[in-house]
């Protein structure tokens, strides 16, 4: 009997061990990275070259986007070379604000009190990192 019992109890393991599927779930991609430029005439000083800003449109950081997603942002005055902000650069802080359908970049010199020249001409991507509210 107790052969009887324990051949129907591993030929249920068995048939439970074969049936399982392993499924694979790939969520879907909801970042978006948007690739664009800054140039030496759109920079503004506020203050006599202590800080420089320029303000980037951006139509897909729309209100859901402004309120629930990561907002990343990279800088390149170099091709190809990209550096994460906030920033301590060859001297010079940067720093971004963003609010719906604008990102503004900041530049000043790290100490605050010395005057920086015109950050120039560079890329930028800006990266929307998706995430539930």
């Amino acid at each position: 009997m107790k052969r009887i019992l324990s051949i129907v109890c591993l030929a249920i393991v068995v048939l439970t061990a074969s049936s399982c599927q392993k499924e694979t779930v790939v969520a879907p991609n909801n970042n978006l990275t948007i690739q664009t430029s800054v140039s030496t005439n759109n920079w503004i000083t506020l203050d006599n070259g202590k800080t420089w800003k320029q303000s980037i449109s951006v139509p897909e950081l729309d209100s859901y986007a402004n309120d629930n997603a990561g907002v990343l942002v990279y800088l390149s005055f170099t091709n190809g070379v990209y550096e994460q902000i906030p920033e301590v650069f060859n001297g010079v802080s940067y720093s971004y604000i963003h609010e719906r359908g604008l990102l503004t970049i900041y530049a000043q010199a790290y100490s605050g009190n010395l005057t920086t020249p015109n950050p120039g001409s560079g890329n930028v991507k800006i990266v929307l990192v998706d995430s539930n509210p």
